[in-house]
């Protein structure tokens, strides 16, 4: 018995590509980015191709970026709460008032409340320990997976795999790798048997990471 649920979204997206035209460049690949010359390293990715006249959107995850958010994650945690909530830096602000009538006024906006010295002090506090965290690694391992999900006007792939993406052609060979993927032409098992990314991994690319946020800034 057919899934009523998922009829109706391949119907939406098969009507959603038909009224929305999709920028389409080499080999029909979808290419949102603009890619640097001599990029360090990916940290994420996106592509999009047309599969049976649906719309599909590869939404690639490099592990080290699994491992980065962690880090963020822990920092946070190992900092504590900010010493000032959003309702006592809400209270900090000046009020903007306007006039409503001859002898009435409302607030209608609110100014920015300059930082607090403990406010900066934590988030100096938040940065040591994130940039520890980073030179230390942790105790993560992370493996390429994929997940599959049907939206209203595509079908997205979350893809972590340890695929580098530095230029236009390899944004395609992604887009043919995933293609492969989701009509079970090959197994995530088949192209990284055994891969595992962890804290040896983390700190080999150390240089490489600082030359990445080198280029950004």
């Amino acid at each position: 018995m057919k899934n009523q649920n998922q009829e109706r979204l391949r119907r939406q997206m098969k009507q959603y590509h038909r009224h929305h035209p999709w920028r389409l460049g080499q080999c029909g690949v979808f290419v949102p980015h603009v890619y640097p010359d001599n990029r360090a390293l990916t940290w994420w990715d996106d592509v999009g191709f047309i599969l049976n006249g649906r719309r599909v959107m590869v939404w690639l995850v490099h592990p080290r970026m699994k491992v980065a958010d962690a880090i963020e994650d822990m920092a946070w945690a190992e900092a504590g709460d900010s010493p000032l909530s959003a309702t006592n830096l809400f209270e900090l602000s000046e009020k903007q008032w306007k006039k409503v009538g001859r002898s009435r006024k409302k607030v209608v906006a609110y100014s920015s409340p300059p930082t607090p010295d403990v406010q900066r002090d934590y988030y100096a506090k938040l940065n040591a320990i994130q940039q520890r965290l980073q030179s230390e690694g942790v105790d993560l391992v992370v493996r390429p997976s994929m997940s599959v999900k049907t939206l209203s006007w595509c079908t997205g792939i979350e893809l972590c795999i340890p695929f580098e993406v530095r230029n236009e052609n390899d944004a395609l060979s992604l887009a043919a790798l995933a293609k492969q993927l989701l009509k079970r032409e090959i197994a995530l098992d088949d192209i990284f048997p055994g891969y595992r990314y962890g804290r040896e991994d983390w700190l080999l690319e150390a240089s490489l990471r600082n030359k990445s946020q080198r280029e950004a800034n």
